[in-house]
């Protein structure tokens, strides 16, 4: 593992989005093992975009990396979508499967998936059609900024959606919770946060490379999106019991919350 926190500018120049899209979202049969953490993690995402009330305008993704997967369940709830990142090459690899541009990554596995969740696995393209007329802008952002996409004013959201992000970008927990009270002010009242977040992580990596984590158990997570002005409404930790030398995480944390009304 790391010893050292692994700041931005490292991803900025040495993170890889398409050796990061084959090692962890590469759908294969008879990868049971591989694919383990992905499909929980897109059972998750469909249950907690189903819940009551998860629906509106705006959604705003917040660290999507180059990945569509956090979108899939969600693009059937909300009309428009900003997706947020620190990285160059992350951001360009995203509109290059908006733009359906020669060399992007096969997300049809994991849309077919999806679609299966929701019950009809031959929805696929119109779901890749309804995901890439939805996202409307794809902005840096920098999560540590008090305006997260500067010089960018971002509307108020119906929803934030953030997967797998803030445990990687913030150093420790002060700002893990400073971070999300930024995030926070984005929300309309009685709108809503939803995170994916890896637990009891300190490190993951792919080619030759390790990236540091952020040691997150769900209390710490749950106090700072109540600190940042919500209410949680859904908390659930789907263990992660294999051995993967990839990373020394052991569980998920699925979190939804409402923001208080001021």
């Amino acid at each position: 593992a790391p010893a050292v926190f692994t700041e931005a500018e490292v991803y900025q120049r040495s993170f890889d989005p398409q050796e990061y899209l084959k090692e962890f979202y590469t759908l294969s049969d008879g990868q049971e093992q591989r694919n383990a953490f992905l499909m929980q993690s897109l059972r998750t995402l469909f249950k907690m975009f189903s819940l009551e009330g998860m629906k509106g305008d705006i959604l705003i993704d917040i660290g999507c990396g180059p990945t569509i997967y956090q979108l899939l369940s969600a693009c059937e709830h909300f009309q428009e979508i900003i997706a947020l990142d620190y990285t160059d090459r992350n951001r360009r690899e995203l509109e290059r499967w908006l733009k359906k541009e020669a060399g992007a990554f096969d997300w049809q596995p994991v849309v077919k998936y999806v679609c299966e969740l929701e019950g009809d696995r031959e929805k696929w393209a119109e779901k890749e059609e309804k995901l890439r007329k939805k996202v409307k802008q794809v902005l840096k952002c920098d999560v540590t900024k008090a305006n997260l996409a500067d010089p960018v004013s971002l509307p108020p959201a119906d929803c934030i959606v953030s997967t797998l992000c803030l445990e990687a970008a913030c150093k420790d927990l002060a700002t893990f919770r400073s971070v999300l009270r930024n995030i926070g002010a984005l929300v309309k009242p009685g709108g809503h946060l939803v995170m994916l977040t890896v637990l009891h992580e300190t490190y993951y990596g792919f080619g030759n490379q390790v990236f540091s984590c952020l040691y997150l158990e769900r209390n710490m997570v749950e106090e700072a999106v109540e600190g940042a002005g919500f209410d949680v409404k859904f908390s659930e930790v789907q263990q992660y019991l294999i051995n993967d030398p990839r990373t020394d995480c052991n569980a998920t944390l699925g979190l939804v919350a409402r923001k208080r009304a001021i």
